[in-house]
C-alpha cells in the first residue's frame, strides 16, 4: 500500500474547499492531502513558516519535516523547487486559472492530470510567474 502527504498551498482557511495561493512562497497555509493507494483519505493544514525573501527553503524544510512527499503549485521559484527535488519531493504545475481549488487539484491529481513541474516554468522573480 503506497501513502504519502501532499502539500498544495492555500488560502486561509485551508482545508479540501479552499482556494489555492497563486505561489507557494507567499501562501497563507498549505492544505495536506493525505494520499493512500492513489486515493485521498484525509486533509489537514499545516502553516507557512515566515520567511525573508530569497528564505523559501525555511517553507521546504518544514513541510518535509512534516511528512509531505509531494507538492501541487501555480507558481514557486527556482530555488525552493531545486531543493524540492534535491530532496525527493515531487512537484506538479496546477495552472490556478484552471484549477482553482484544493479539491479541484486533489481530483486533478488523482486522475493523473498534473505534469512535474521543471526549471522552465520557475518564476524568475520581479513577477515573471506563470499566475
Amino acid at each position: 500500500m503506497s501513502s504519502y502527504k501532499i502539500a498544495v498551498p492555500s488560502n486561509n482557511p485551508g482545508g479540501i474547499e479552499a482556494g489555492r495561493s497563486d505561489h507557494f512562497g507567499h501562501s497563507d497555509l498549505f492544505t495536506l492531502l493525505e494520499v493512500e493507494d492513489n486515493k485521498i483519505v484525509g486533509v489537514s493544514t499545516h502553516e507557512n513558516v515566515a520567511h525573508d525573501a530569497g528564505g523559501c527553503m525555511v517553507p521546504v524544510k518544514a513541510l518535509a519535516e512534516a511528512g509531505v512527499k509531494k507538492m501541487i503549485v501555480g507558481g514557486m521559484g527556482g530555488r525552493p523547487l531545486a531543493m524540492c527535488d534535491e530532496i525527493g519531493m515531487t512537484v506538479y504545475f496546477a495552472s490556478k486559472d484552471e484549477y482553482g481549488l484544493v479539491s479541484d487539484v486533489a481530483q486533478a491529481y488523482t486522475e493523473g492530470k498534473l505534469p512535474e513541474m521543471n526549471s522552465s516554468q520557475a518564476c524568475k522573480g520581479g513577477g515573471n510567474c506563470h499566475h
